[in-house]
């Protein structure tokens, strides 16, 4: 819940003071000329405290106050926004890094693995028993799984450059930790709620929501500036000629009254404002209802490339199951002699990509699940209690 503002009494209390110093016209009193006696200037000294109360008959200060608090509203819940965005992008710029990284190490078994295959068709040329055709297409193969190591590694650099631009830092300052992608862990319980509690959780669709409260609350200001405003004011002062005669009980003097200013002739400029206010009105509805659809939209596709995240990956799984079992019939194989070391060599080298697959097929789960805890707006209701306690800690 967020805090609003103290509501504010519709009225002022001012206190003022004045000296002055008077010409006095006679005829002020009704006399053609002053006495002798009566001092044609004069010394005047007033203080005192005035009040001034608005009525607000028609309801326009009262939904100025709720428009205002709206409007603070909208830009608490944009902040909070911004906020599930930046931490958004942070832990995808580190499922980035740990998910290069591991293609990476499989991408280097399966260099490994050419290699080791370019060598063994060497050693068959010069027994004879392979040609150069073999050769060429042993290093080409070498060649081509090269060329996916520079990529990965500029997908690397660039997460860890991201992530500490993220960080508030230069690149050159700071370097991100090399994350693991096994040491990630799925959650238990995905947070798949119902839509009622999508609408009040995602802080974009708050702050739309906070937005179209302000634009029906501007509506009523327009609307009570089409009708009189009364005003009532009172004051009691002091006033003396004299410093010292000031503050005596015949120096009080007070004044009550009441004003009203009713709209008689604007050029329809009122009715134009009321009509400019109900058309905003109606967009901030339209923008609301369309980011509580698109909000609905995005928690679905990610559900749905969930699901497909899972099929994925018990796919990958088997394929890396079958690779493996071939990987073993062949050695056994190779072990009796009814296949040549070639053969084993591809093998291995089918079951590194199989792992290659798997890891692409988990990077790509962890990040759909980190996009559903994005889409549901979690984890940033508290943040900023969370960033108080950890400054309230003391260094160590």
């Amino acid at each position: 819940m967020r805090a609003r503002f103290p509501r504010c009494r519709q009225g002022q209390h001012d206190v003022s003071g004045l000296a002055e110093r008077q010409h006095i016209n006679g005829a002020l009193f009704g006399l053609k000329k002053l006495p002798p006696t009566f001092p044609p200037y004069a010394n005047l000294f007033r203080v005192g405290p005035s009040v001034s109360y608005v009525l607000d008959v028609f309801g326009g200060t009262r939904r100025a106050i709720e428009e205002s608090e709206a409007l603070a509203e909208a830009q608490d819940y944009t902040l909070d926004a911004a906020y599930l965005t930046l931490t958004g992008n942070a832990v995808t710029e580190a499922f980035a890094i740990a998910s290069s990284r591991a293609q990476i190490a499989a991408v280097e078994s399966i260099i490994a693995d050419d290699e080791t295959n370019l060598r063994l068709v060497n050693n068959e040329v010069r027994a004879g028993v392979a040609t150069q055709l073999d050769v060429e297409t042993a290093a080409s193969q070498l060649a081509a799984d090269r060329t996916l190591l520079p990529p990965l590694r500029q997908q690397v650099d660039v997460a860890r450059h991201a992530l500490a631009v993220l960080d508030g830092k230069a690149p050159a300052d700071w370097a991100p930790p090399d994350f693991d992608l096994d040491t990630f862990v799925l959650p238990t319980d995905l947070p798949v709620s119902l839509p009622s509690d999508l609408v009040r959780g995602r802080p974009d669709i708050l702050a739309s929501e906070a937005e179209l409260h302000a634009a029906s609350a501007a509506v009523g200001v327009a609307t009570a500036q089409l009708y009189p405003s009364f005003t009532l004011t009172g004051s009691l002062s002091q006033q003396a000629i004299s410093v010292e005669t000031l503050f005596h009980g015949a120096s009080n003097i007070w004044a009550l009254g009441g004003g009203i200013t009713a709209p008689i002739f604007h050029g329809g400029a009122l009715e134009a404002q009321r009509r400019r206010s109900e058309d905003e009105f109606n967009a901030a509805l339209a923008t609301y209802e369309q980011t509580v659809l698109q909000s609905f939209g995005q928690v679905a596709d990610v559900l749905q490339a969930l699901d497909h995240d899972a099929e994925l990956l018990a796919a990958e799984e088997s394929a890396v199951t079958a690779a493996q079992s071939s990987l073993d019939l062949t050695r056994r194989a190779y072990s009796i002699g009814n296949v040549g070391v070639l053969q084993v060599v591809d093998a291995e080298r089918q079951v590194q990509q199989a792992r290659l697959g798997l890891v692409r097929a988990r990077s790509q789960r962890y990040l759909d699940t980190a996009q559903l805890f994005l889409a549901m707006g979690g984890g940033w209701w508290n943040w900023r209690e969370r960033t108080a306690d950890a400054d309230a800690k003391p260094a160590h």
